[in-house]
């Protein structure tokens, strides 16, 4: 682990974003940082594009057993 040093302005925007993401200022900068290299990678992608595949990547999850 690392610390990023950020400018003033920009670490405002991810308090004010991670408020209503409902992220930690740092999950919400993590965020932002997976967001933007996925999109450089694939510059054809949209935003909405890029989330949807990696909703799809998530392993659907487990069934409880006592829930059954």
């Amino acid at each position: 682990m690392g610390i990023v040093k950020i400018d003033d302005d920009l670490h405002e925007e991810a308090r004010r974003a991670s408020t209503v993401m409902c992220r930690s200022i740092n999950a919400q900068a993590e965020f932002w940082m997976k967001i933007g290299m996925l999109a450089e990678a694939n510059p054809a992608l949209s935003f909405s594009e890029i989330v949807r595949r990696e909703l799809a990547a998530v392993p659907p999850p487990v069934a409880d057993a006592a829930a059954a």
